[in-house]
């Protein structure tokens, strides 16, 4: 199971081509570079226009560029736009009441579930994309949020009987 859509995955991969081209680039271009149809990241392109994360420029030399530098969007702000909202289960929609779970009523773990959602979201708003996408920029601050998993790091034989934050 995975987090991420496949098109959320793929926004991802052509606003990082895009964050790496300042000059912009083509629809072509970006599916050549990922072995992604032409048409399909068309697609995405327009809804990641359509959404203000990218603007296009009709013409002979016309193209994709961002909207605005990778370090003002944060990865939560993307998910959140292109998944019509970002949601760890399906009781944590703010827009819904609760339609899509016919548990709501007897759930034991749904104020945790959306406690774990809040600070998910939380450490999310705290990466922004120029974080992901160059690589020499330290650790992403967001997450610094999460505490480790165990004192010895997650692949360790040593299994504390207290887990501290870091």
């Amino acid at each position: 199971m995975t987090l991420l859509s496949r098109k959320a995955d793929y926004a991802l991969l052509i606003l990082s081509y895009l964050h790496a081209k300042p000059v912009g680039g083509t629809a072509r271009a970006v599916a050549e570079r990922f072995g992604l149809g032409r048409p399909f990241v068309a697609n995405i392109l327009k809804e990641l226009c359509q959404k203000g994360f990218v603007v296009s420029h009709r013409g002979v030399k016309g193209g994709y560029a961002l909207a605005r530098p990778a370090a003002s969007i944060s990865l939560a702000e993307l998910l959140e736009e292109i998944e019509d909202g970002f949601r760890l289960t399906a009781c944590n929609d703010a827009r819904d009441d609760h339609e899509n779970c016919s548990l709501t009523a007897v759930c034991t773990v749904k104020g945790t579930m959306a406690e774990v959602h809040r600070r998910l979201i939380g450490v999310l708003r705290g990466v922004s994309l120029a974080e992901l996408f160059d690589p020499a920029t330290p650790r992403p601050a967001g997450l610094a949020a999460l505490p480790m998993i165990a004192a010895g790091g997650c692949c360790s034989n040593h299994h504390p009987t207290e887990i501290t934050p870091a």
